[in-house]
């Protein structure tokens, strides 16, 4: 796992890179953002899909939801990035379509486009 920081419009981000599934439940998801943010001091988290498990992005077992009303609960901004073409399910796509119009949680390709969301004043 490698976590390095950014500063963006004087918010900082901390990012987590790993190949390795760190969060795979409510529990993981909710032990993981604390950790990170109590390393860093930082409670706007971005981190690779590759790091979450492929289970949190069945809605029908509400882990997803669970977690980012706990994000929320605790001020926590959240990005996930990657590629999520592969799951084809709509009520997904439009729940991830929904989320990104936010301004807590973000799913997108790429770092550059979850620091802008996560910096921007909307």
């Amino acid at each position: 796992m490698k976590i390095y920081n950014i500063n963006k419009n004087n918010k900082d981000i901390s990012v987590i890179e790993s190949e390795d599934i760190l969060i795979n439940d409510v529990n993981s998801g909710l032990d993981f953002a604390m950790e990170v943010s109590n390393m860093t001091g930082i409670n706007n988290i971005i981190v690779n899909k590759e790091a979450v498990d492929d289970v949190l992005f069945d809605l029908k077992n509400k882990i997803l939801g669970e977690l980012l009303q706990k994000y929320i609960n605790y001020n926590i901004k959240f990005a996930v990035i990657g590629d999520f073409s592969k799951f084809k399910s709509k009520a997904l796509n439009d729940f991830i379509y929904e989320i990104n119009n936010g301004r807590d949680f973000f799913f997108v390709e790429d770092i550059d486009t979850a620091v802008e969301k996560m910096t921007s004043n909307l």
